[in-house]
């Protein structure tokens, strides 16, 4: 079986397609003014999010990457050539009016899902460039599963109107989420060896995380003794800090080896 990150092409596929969903009925849902707010994305407008997720989608579609006339590198929040590629179509569609921004979406992600719907097991598993690295096709498609969640999230932080944090496409993003513990928890946070450091979800989505250093830190399901230090927050909390969303730590609760749960806070985040 291909790296789709332990879930089967259906799950990944009905997450994604479910996403798209939710987003329509949000953007449906939004007066002209409120997709021109800032988001906590530098540089990004509401309009700017979905126009990289409409790039995103179009891009992987195979539609032609628009030349929008402006130097992207020359914008002070656009790092790296994956930065640089994404605001080529922010700036293409920046001037665009919401309801063309919508209709555009709906167009785009209408193709992208019947073309997963066509796709074999053998398609998904096949070899494939990710955000992450070299992995499957199937794989990518679990990034776009929590790269187009957090935005939704992007957005209904910008315009005051919290939900979907729970469901199948928050399920995916959590789990997508979680790969990188190990390595947050024993390079970032320099956890020493034989501690174990739980990190304690109480919801919407309920996880209990648990990360056992021995030599190499690994995620596990169950701890051989005492958590050495404990890290309590919601999922959502959770995932606003893996994305790099957020540095506020209120609400999160602090037990045992405070450091040690203060170092790993302060670096759970592994994208942006």
């Amino acid at each position: 079986m291909g790296d789709t990150g332990g879930e089967s092409k259906e799950t990944v596929v009905a997450a994604l397609t479910a996403e798209w969903a939710a987003l329509d009925v949000l953007l449906d849902g939004l007066p002209p003014g409120d997709w021109t707010r800032p988001t906590c994305l530098p540089g990004w407008r509401v309009t700017d999010v979905v126009a990289h997720l409409i790039g995103t989608e179009a891009s992987l579609a195979g539609d032609e990457t628009p030349d929008p006339g402006v130097d992207v590198r020359a914008l002070p929040h656009v790092r790296g050539d994956v930065a640089a590629f994404n605001e080529l179509w922010v700036q293409a569609l920046r001037d665009a009016a919401p309801e063309e921004m919508l209709a555009r979406f709906r167009e785009v992600t209408a193709r992208r899902a019947a073309r997963l719907e066509r796709m074999t097991r053998s398609d998904f598993d096949a070899p494939s460039w990710t955000p992450a690295g070299q992995a499957t096709y199937g794989r990518f498609m679990r990034i776009r599963v929590f790269d187009c969640w957090m935005h939704e999230q992007d957005i209904r932080e910008a315009v005051g109107v919290p939900g979907h944090e729970d469901g199948g496409s928050a399920e995916v993003a959590l789990e997508e989420a979680t790969r990188a513990l190990g390595y947050l928890v024993g390079k970032r946070a320099a956890a020493p060896d034989g501690s174990i450091v739980r990190i304690e979800l109480t919801g919407p989505l309920v996880r209990r995380l648990t990360v056992v250093v021995d030599g190499r830190a690994r995620l596990v399901d169950e701890a051989p003794g005492p958590p050495t230090a404990v890290l309590r927050m919601s999922s959502s909390h959770y995932l606003r800090l893996g994305g790099g969303r957020t540095g506020d730590h209120a609400g999160v609760e602090l037990d045992g080896d405070r450091d040690l749960a203060r170092r790993v806070l302060d670096n759970l985040a592994f994208t942006i």
